[in-house]
């Protein structure tokens, strides 16, 4: 018998962000990282991830690694989940520069945040392949059940 037949949404939203400048080119989780999101005690479901440019910059790989709430400069503790391609951004103060929304095909029509949920504690932790001038800022919205 099914453990939850009921759907279950989070008590309580959040809002979190961090900025990335330094290049990191392990692919483990170690090194220069910057968390982005902390799961709640019960968990966490994750909605949606934007990245903006915070002036100009070159392009670089963005790189999503999920972190087991424990030491993130022990390679076992961290999960390479995804990867996104950040075009360069030339700052003017006559356009807006691009935005990324952070997502994977679900079907032929919709698409969805790659990391959905997190388990209690467990941590969102964002590094890039290139160091950039300006910084990336990433924002996750989600919320903790």
């Amino acid at each position: 018998m099914p453990a939850n037949t009921t759907p279950i949404f989070p008590i309580t939203p959040v809002v979190s962000w961090g900025t990335v400048t330094t290049a990191n080119t392990a692919k483990d989780g170690t090194g220069t990282m910057v968390t982005v999101f902390t799961a709640g005690a019960n968990g966490a479901r994750i909605d949606q991830i934007k990245v903006r440019h915070k002036g100009a910059n070159v392009a670089t790989a963005l790189r999503f690694f999920i972190n087991n709430g424990n030491d993130a400069s022990v390679a076992a503790n961290n999960s390479l989940v995804h990867e996104a391609t950040i075009a360069l951004a030339n700052a003017n103060e006559a356009a807006a520069l691009a935005d990324f929304d952070i997502t994977i095909p679900k079907n032929t029509t919709e698409t969805a945040c790659p990391i959905p949920y997190l388990p209690p504690n467990y941590k969102l932790n964002i590094a890039i392949g290139t160091t950039v001038a300006a910084g990336l800022q990433v924002t996750v919205f989600g919320g903790n059940y």
